[in-house]
């Protein structure tokens, strides 16, 4: 295949984008056609929004809704929506909210909501001097973005605080000017970012035409949002009796011991906290990109907060208080619900229907017990039955429909492996006796 650069393909209309791909980097030209545009939707406007939402786009690419009903939160029912394509998470969140339903549900505070911007830039002077300089001009840098932060303020939100912060001991001549915003309901990245340039435009000419700092240069090297936002913090927690966790006390006793062993090692062995964190995302990453919110970031968030003292550890935790089993998680969740695809994509709009309308702070709270739900189910089937058992139940279909099962076959095997271990090995032999007529020959 004798490849070369295509000039212009951003301009191409989106037939003639499918038809250069499909000519240069498909084997089955057809197949890979129909494809694409199988998954066009039949009504234009709305194909023309999901077009509009990136760019090059060629057509649409479908992940599972789902949604976990019973979520008893702060004595508040939800059924939460989850997008994901993995098996097992959103029987698993269903599975906990069920649980803790019947053990009072579970509780969510929003700690706080800073958010935080830089401003990164060089400057080869005198610190003290550079110091005193910002000191004396803080206010006038606020006040230049009174119309930027105009209408934020109104709705009681903007900016909280500007420092400038001396890096250059990790990076010679390296500053930050570092702030902290409220975006209430909104995310707020656009409005941050916007603030922050403008805001550099203004600090470069303040210092350049500084008489005291002639000869003495300052580059501004970028403004930009932070994903890591460590006092943009929920927590949320469940606990009840140790007896209740059990079918009897003593049962309940030896399940709280033992999960609290392994959230104790989650939080002491990176690999396994890796592991852990992940089925928590698991629950974060579903509901966020149901809502129409940013997974990248709140993952990359996530991991920073859970390394802020050095190393890299649990989000949850767990203890025994007495007669008492406590379990709780504490991460950062810069959410929003208004702006962005919150009121563009009509599935957004939907799930944050179905989960009664809340404001960006209900949100963090919603998702934070998602996260946590999903880690209880994980860790119980862990130290209980084995992670594999409902994962690879869950599964099955997947694997059925790999191979192409009809849906009788798919009853069949279903029954087969109601009492059994399911492995992809077994399946494949099940399924291939089926089609002999000898499922009776396999033990």
């Amino acid at each position: 295949m004798n490849l070369e650069p295509v000039q212009g393909f951003s301009k191409l209309s989106k037939t003639d984008k499918i038809a250069w791909l499909v000519k240069h980097y498909s084997k089955d030209a057809a197949k890979t056609q129909a494809i694409l545009e199988q998954y066009h939707h039949v009504d234009t406007n709305l194909q023309q929004l999901h077009d509009e939402f990136i760019e090059n786009t060629i057509s649409n690419y479908f992940l599972p809704l789902g949604v976990a009903p019973n979520f008893l939160i702060n004595e508040r029912l939800y059924a939460i929506p989850m997008a994901i394509e993995e098996s097992s998470v959103v029987a698993a969140a269903s599975k906990a909210a069920k649980f803790w339903l019947k053990r009072g549900g579970f509780r969510a505070e929003v700690l706080d909501t800073q958010k935080v911007g830089q401003v990164h830039f060089l400057f080869e002077g005198e610190i003290e001097k550079l110091q005193t300089f910002f000191e004396a001009n803080k206010k006038m840098l606020l006040d230049s973005l009174a119309p930027l932060t105009k209408n934020m303020k109104k709705r009681g939100g903007g900016i909280l605080d500007m420092q400038l912060v001396d890096k250059t001991a990790a990076l010679p001549h390296y500053f930050q000017l570092h702030l902290t915003f409220e975006t209430l309901d909104a995310m707020g990245a656009n409005f941050i970012n916007s603030c922050l340039e403008q805001l550099a435009a203004t600090w470069r000419k303040l210092v350049s035409e500084e008489a005291s700092f002639a000869g003495q240069s300052i580059e501004i090297v970028m403004s930009i949002l932070s994903n890591y936002v460590p006092d943009c913090v929920v927590r949320a927690s469940v606990s009840c009796p140790v007896e209740a966790l059990g079918d009897n006390a003593e049962l309940g006793k030896a399940f709280a011991e033992k999960f609290v062993k392994a959230i104790r090692i989650a939080e002491v062995e990176p690999y396994r906290a890796v592991t852990h964190n992940k089925g928590i995302m698991n629950g974060v990453d579903a509901v966020i990109l149901a809502t129409g919110n940013d997974f990248r970031a709140i993952e990359a968030g996530a991991h920073a907060y859970a390394a802020k003292d050095g190393r890299y550890t649990s989000l949850t935790h767990a203890k025994i208080e007495g007669d008492q089993f406590r379990y709780w998680i504490e991460m950062p969740l810069a959410l929003g619900t208004v702006g962005g695809l919150t009121k563009l994509h009509p599935l957004v709009k939907e799930a944050l229907v179905l989960l009664q309308e809340p404001s960006a702070k209900e949100l963090m709270q919603i998702v934070a017990v998602a996260g946590l739900a999903q880690n209880f189910a994980a860790v119980h089937s862990l130290v209980t039955s084995g992670i594999q058992r409902g994962h690879m139940k869950m599964h099955l279909m997947n694997m059925l429909n790999q191979m192409q099962a009809t849906a009788d076959e798919k009853l069949v095997i279903a029954k087969f492996f109601e009492n059994k271990t399911i492995t992809h090995a077994g399946v494949v032999e099940a399924i291939e006796k089926l089609r002999l007529g000898k499922l009776e020959e396999i033990s």
